[in-house]
């Protein structure tokens, strides 16, 4: 069985842009996965921590046949292969991958939260995620263009290179 999957990117250190699509591409390559797309780039400050770089951040959907342990555990290799150090929270880093959702599946387990808990307040998870997906419906929420509003204040913009 397939599930379409969507996975929130990020990075503000070393070359953000390179890094997210050498994660992309890395996507493609898990077992039993494919890359369905990715939206565009976008800039945005940093949040809670902000004496840092901003970050680029982008979205991507895939279908696998990993469950989300699996996929979530692939995320974390990635993370590592890209060099992510976990020093505190909200940390500068060379790559975030997040599991925003998983098919239509809400998952409440320890290190394993589907929808993703913040999905709805960040506005560079929002406009990226509804770009590839913009009648997407949040497991328990509803549609993610109902919470666009409520973000509209946090500044994001195009990534140019």
């Amino acid at each position: 069985m397939t599930m379409t999957a969507y996975v929130a990117l990020g990075a503000n250190l070393g070359k953000p842009a390179r890094q997210l699509r050498r994660a992309c591409e890395l996507l493609g390559r898990l077992p039993g996965t494919q890359l369905l797309r990715v939206s565009s780039f976008y800039a945005s400050p940093a949040l809670g921590y902000t004496d840092q770089p901003d970050f680029i951040n982008a979205v991507a959907s895939v279908e696998t046949r990993l469950s989300a342990e699996e996929l979530l555990e692939a995320l974390l290799a990635i993370e590592a292969i890209n060099g992510r150090i976990r020093s505190f929270r909200n940390a500068p880093r060379t790559l975030d991958l997040d599991l925003l959702l998983y098919g239509d599946s809400v998952i409440e387990r320890p290190g394993l939260s589907v929808p993703h808990p913040r999905i709805i307040e960040r506005a560079f998870v929002l406009n990226p995620l509804l770009e590839i997906a913009p009648d997407i419906i949040i497991p328990g929420k509803g549609p993610a263009s109902g919470y666009l509003a409520a973000v509209s204040s946090q500044p994001i913009s195009l990534f140019e290179e």
